[in-house]
């Protein structure tokens, strides 16, 4: 099993920045693919990004969202950068035994709020 905690999330305004953690236990991290997912109220879950031997992002945060991660640390990042009211979301973070996009275990989440 692999438990994965999410943070950072919170209300910012259009433009500004948030960087979301989601730290893993229980499991060594580093064979894991890690992605970050989230959902909108009323709408479904949708892919934002991964990691594993490469990096993966939807074509809605390119250029603007950075995934990386710290293995010593079994933590994956998301620096989400010139943010946008159609940003705000759950996001969830997600760990992969086979890679992306098949997704074993997945957090709690935690609310980004953009407002306008």
């Amino acid at each position: 099993q692999v438990q994965l905690v999410e943070s950072g999330g919170g209300l910012v305004q259009a433009g500004d920045s948030l960087r979301l953690s989601c730290a893993a236990s229980g499991r060594t991290f580093s064979p894991y693919a890690m992605g970050w997912f989230r959902q909108a109220p009323g709408k479904e879950r949708e892919f934002v990004a991964a990691i594993r031997w490469r990096t993966y992002y939807a074509d809605s945060v390119k250029g603007r969202f950075t995934i990386s991660r710290d293995n010593a640390k079994n933590t994956v990042y998301l620096q989400m950068n010139s943010l946008k009211p159609e940003d705000t979301a759950v996001y969830y973070c997600a760990a992969s035994r086979t890679g992306h996009p098949n997704y074993d275990y997945w957090g709690q989440g935690t609310q980004v709020t953009v407002s306008s």
